[in-house]
């Protein structure tokens, strides 16, 4: 049934089903000590090997080189003390850094188990020479992936990606008046404050930007308006159009939109022409200006601006 259900659920529950193998091998090295009649549980021999190198470690030390918490290694110590396998050297009133190490009927044990270990060895190689995948080398190959880029991450991504699959780019139009207004309005006044220039631009769109030859893009999502952005044209010899006005709906934020509307913005650009993009941002809106360097921007210098809150100009060479 298990088997079943973890094909129904597939990668999903990946986790799970590592678990599940996890707890197989623990219920083997559970009767491999038993058959062997030696006296450890499986839990304890990360602390009993590493103590078996070392004379002396303290609970810190050995938590940080096995890659277990404090607390857990904590308990294993008192387990392991009670059999009488590890005597401890209190030094200090903090526990963890008390140093440990095994006991003469703790020593007697190790031979035994290294034996053990060279016979589970030969196992896992058997093992692995009779699957088709390499487990061994495919855990290490995945702990690094997952290093480089954590799971949450990659999930957060792919969110992202399905996201972005149903936003729809579509042209302005005059029922999308009020959304580009407040959507522009709301993140200008959380930041800075509305400037006579905003003022005209958003209370007439199609006279200060339809009507002088620019565009204005919507961001759809779920068939709702949740972004805008402008493509403005310029009275300028060095750049054709300024990208302008982008906005996103908080509750849209992080669905890839502004990227999107960006992305469409320039090929909007090269469609009528333009060989230069502008556009005019603040420092403070961290996430906008990484994206505009993403997208291939790049800062200009000593360029004189309409807006108080424009600390930094950057153009796009389409």
């Amino acid at each position: 049934m298990e088997k079943i259900f973890y094909t129904r659920t597939g990668k999903m529950a990946l986790g799970s089903r590592l678990r599940m193998l996890s707890a197989l091998f623990t219920e083997e090295a559970e009767k491999i000590y038993e058959q062997n009649r030696i006296p450890v549980r499986a839990k304890w021999f990360p602390v009993l090997y590493m103590l078996s190198q070392n004379e002396e470690k303290t609970i810190t030390e050995i938590a940080q080189e096995i890659g277990h918490s404090q607390p857990s290694v904590s308990r294993i110590i008192r387990e392991m003390t009670a059999k009488g396998l590890i005597t401890e050297n209190k030094k200090s009133g903090d526990k963890r850094q008390n140093r440990v190490t095994l006991s003469a009927k703790g020593k007697t044990l190790v031979p035994r188990v290294l034996e053990q270990c060279a016979d589970v060895h030969n196992a896992v190689e058997e093992l692995i020479h009779e699957a088709t995948h390499d487990l061994w080398e495919a855990i290490e190959e995945w702990e690094f992936l997952l290093e480089q880029q954590p799971l949450s991450r990659r999930v957060l991504r792919q969110k992202k990606i399905r996201e972005s699959s149903q936003v729809r780019i579509v042209q302005y139009e005059p029922k999308y008046k009020t959304v580009f207004r407040t959507l522009n309005e709301a993140w200008i006044s959380q930041y800075f404050e509305m400037e006579a220039a905003d003022i005209r631009a958003l209370n007439h769109p199609d006279k200060y930007i339809l009507g002088k030859g620019g565009h204005i893009l919507v961001a759809l999502y779920e068939e709702q308006p949740v972004g805008v952005c402008a493509l403005i044209k310029m009275e300028d010899p060095d750049y054709d159009y300024e990208m302008a006005k982008m906005a996103v709906a908080p509750e849209a934020q992080g669905k890839n939109i502004g990227k999107l509307l960006a992305d469409a913005i320039i090929r909007q650009a090269k469609v009528l022409g333009a060989s230069r993009l502008y556009l005019e941002s603040n420092t403070r809106l961290k996430a906008a200006v990484n994206l505009y360097y993403k997208l291939g921007f790049k800062k200009l210098n000593n360029r004189p601006s309409p807006y108080k809150r424009a600390n930094i100009q950057m153009a796009l060479d389409l």
